[in-house]
């Protein structure tokens, strides 16, 4: 994958993992889950030589959107997220931005998409994965050609996303996994919201809240 830098960014107060991809063919961006620190995000894009040009959200948690507003007024990049998740996203109580100082985000996407849909931007080609249970409109976004998985708090490594928010469901949550990600190939990369990287086939044998049996 000559073609592809990913840089992963640890931001945020509860570390989360922003990921800062781009095409070295046509010098593009795409930032998935911009969580905070919009000046560390800019000077990434600056030190790889790039532009960013869009924003993907997987969910609308706080911890994932801190630094989409400031981004988006200095880059004019679009923000995506899943329609399923507009009403969140815009609720700073929902997305439990309220409850930490200084946040209180109310954010309003340039572009809500469905379940399967395909994101061309940059240079990339993204299909949408629609994977409620983290909350109604999480989404992960899958790069088929260049074999990642931006996962969101979906699926993590060996372990899966918290349910006990509002609009969450474990049952939901498990469903969306076997259904959406384990079809996909083996060695597919899973680049998720928080901790370690890992693949969909290690998952799928060794996760033990979604193993396969």
């Amino acid at each position: 994958m000559d073609n592809v830098k990913l840089v992963r960014l640890v931001l945020g107060p509860i570390s989360t993992n922003c990921y800062v991809l781009k095409n070295e063919s046509t010098s593009g961006i795409v930032v998935i889950d911009p969580a905070d620190q919009a000046d560390e995000i800019l000077d990434t894009a600056k030190e790889i030589g790039g532009t960013i040009r869009a924003i993907l959200l997987t969910h609308g948690h706080f911890d994932h959107i801190g630094a989409v507003k400031e981004l988006a007024e200095r880059t004019g990049a679009g923000v995506w997220i899943h329609r399923e998740e507009e009403e969140l996203l815009a609720d700073s109580r929902a997305n439990l931005s309220a409850m930490h100082g200084g946040m209180d985000c109310s954010i309003h996407a340039d572009h809500l998409v469905t379940d399967g849909e395909l994101i061309e931007e940059a240079g990339f080609l993204f299909k949408v994965l629609f994977t409620p249970g983290h909350t109604k409109g999480g989404c992960c976004y899958y790069l088929e050609k260049e074999g990642f998985l931006f996962s969101g708090d979906t699926l993590f490594d060996h372990s899966v996303g918290r349910t006990d928010f509002p609009t969450g469901s474990m049952e939901i949550l498990l469903k969306s996994i076997r259904e959406k990600l384990f079809p996909l190939p083996d060695d597919t990369w899973v680049l998720p919201g928080h901790g370690g990287i890992s693949k969909i086939g290690d998952e799928k044998r060794e996760n033990p809240f979604v193993r396969e049996v």
